[in-house]
Formats: C-alpha cells, structure tokens, sequence
C-alpha cells in the first residue's frame, strides 16, 4: 500500500536486531516513531511534505512492520537504544523527533537517555508509563489491551487480526470512516505475519518495566529540547500537555479538531500543519 514514500527502504542492524526503515528527502534529519496498530507508513504524507528540506526516517520499530521480530528487548529503553544505533548507523548525530502511541513511549526514552541528540520533539496521544497522571489514565477501561497479552490472547487473535485491530481504530477514532478500508486492509495483513502480534503484545506486557525505567529517567531531570505536546479532541487532547508538563521543561500544547487517536488518518492537514510549523520555528 505505499503512500510515495520519499527515497527508499533499508534494512539496518542495530542493537542487536534489524530495522526496517525509511529513508528519503535531503536537510536536517526529522526522526518519524510509528505505534501499534500502525507502521512507519502511516507516515507518509507527513514525509512527501518535509522531504523537499529535511532527511526524513522512519522505522519500524522492534518487532513491528517488517522489522525483525527477536524474542526480547521490547521494553522501551532497549528499544531507545535500537533508534540511537540507527541514527548511527545514517551518520545522523542529531535529529528532530516526530512520534505516535507507542513511537511516544520509545521517543521519550530516546530523548531522555540522548537529550544532546534530540533538538525538538513533537509527541502525539499516548501518555507515558510511569509519568504523570499515568495511574489515572490507566484506570480507564477503554485501555484494557493494555493488560491484553500472552498465549491465551495470542490465540484468541490468531485469525482474527482484523477483528481485534477494527477496536482500535474504532473506537480511539472521532469518525471511524476516515481510518479507511485500503489501510485497515494493509495493517490487517501486517499484523496476521507470523509473530506480529505476539510482538505488539510484548509492547503492552512490558509497560510496568518502562514506568519503573521512566520514573529512573525523569528523576535525573526533565527533558530539555522545545516540545509540542499534540492530543485529538476526541481522545487524550490537552492531557498530552499535561503529561509532557510532567516530563519537560519547555512544552507548547496543540489539540487537533475533529480528530479523535489517528490524527494521521482522521486529519491530517491539521496534523501536518502543527508538526510542520513546530519544525521550522527557531
């Protein structure tokens, strides 16, 4: 299903794994983190807009998309490690970050564990572990995946893949017609890959570890790069402020109308905007 993607896909060894990765545009690195239910295609209209003046990369991240799928390593600063070993693998020292869901979660490690290598950071509906009202988020029960993993889950959904990702897109979006067929159709068939969700469950299992590894990070102090906290209306909207608060110093809140998790998809002229804007202000 390629959205004409800028450039072109690597397989990168990093950390002990292989990346899947795209790479395209020329400029300043921008560094783009897919969640679950997604891989970096869901960034492709954001990459056609920035190519023309940055180095657009995007992953998939450890386990997801066509990145291999190892046995361990999905908690999020091991994960963190694999995008650092990817940027040195691309000779990219520094970069700008653009996250999502589960990107979120790795970008924040990412940012805390390399705070030199990150200039701005754009983080996109989905709290942190470990930070900010987590407790309270987590209490909601819209979010029982996120306790949703194991054999028994793994058998449940094998065979079902499109039935248990329509819930998400479903029910986290503000219109559920505007995460289309042709894409639901595609992340379906990814995810139905030997292994896939077992390694997207891993995503979830590992949640209790990285809030234990955030609140280690956060106590040794507060992000320092400009970061734009962006929530849809619909779903976590200015309580993404509210949780980067918590975590960095410097933060600018955004909420994007008409749009509940899948900004991406629900509106993404908005989304592009924000992000774009964000980017070029120095």
């Amino acid at each position: 299903m390629s959205q004409s993607w800028p450039g072109a896909a690597h397989q990168v060894v990093t950390n002990g794994t292989t990346l899947h990765v795209r790479v395209g545009g020329h400029g300043p690195a921008v560094l783009l983190l897919h969640g679950f239910g997604e891989t970096s295609e869901m960034w492709g209209p954001l990459a056609a807009k920035l190519a023309a003046t940055r180095t657009v990369i995007a992953p998939d991240l450890r386990g997801m998309g066509h990145s291999a799928r190892p046995a361990t390593g999905y908690d999020k600063k091991t994960q963190a490690q694999d995008i650092a070993g990817l940027l040195d693998a691309l000779n990219v020292e520094r970069a700008d970050l653009v996250t999502h869901d589960i990107g979120n979660m790795v970008g924040y490690a990412l940012a805390a564990l390399h705070p030199a290598r990150i200039t701005r950071f754009v983080i996109m509906d989905a709290p942190l572990p470990g930070i900010g009202p987590w407790e309270e988020i987590t209490r909601s029960h819209a979010l029982w995946h996120f306790s949703f993993y194991g054999p028994d889950a793994e058998r449940l959904v094998a065979g079902r893949e499109r039935i248990y990702l329509d819930r998400f897109w479903n029910e986290f979006s503000a219109d559920p017609n505007k995460f289309d067929e042709a894409k639901r159709e595609y992340y379906a068939g990814i995810y139905a890959l030997p292994g896939a969700i077992h390694a997207g469950m891993e995503q979830f299992k590992a949640f209790d570890q990285d809030a234990q590894d955030n609140k280690a990070l956060l106590a040794k102090g507060k992000l320092p790069m400009p970061v734009l906290a962006v929530g849809g209306e619909k779903s976590f909207g200015a309580t993404m402020a509210v949780v980067m608060r918590a975590a960095a110093d410097n933060v600018t809140e955004a909420v994007v109308a008409d749009s509940g998790h899948w900004l991406m998809e629900e509106n993404p002229a908005a989304t592009i905007a924000l992000i774009v804007d964000f980017l070029a202000s120095r």
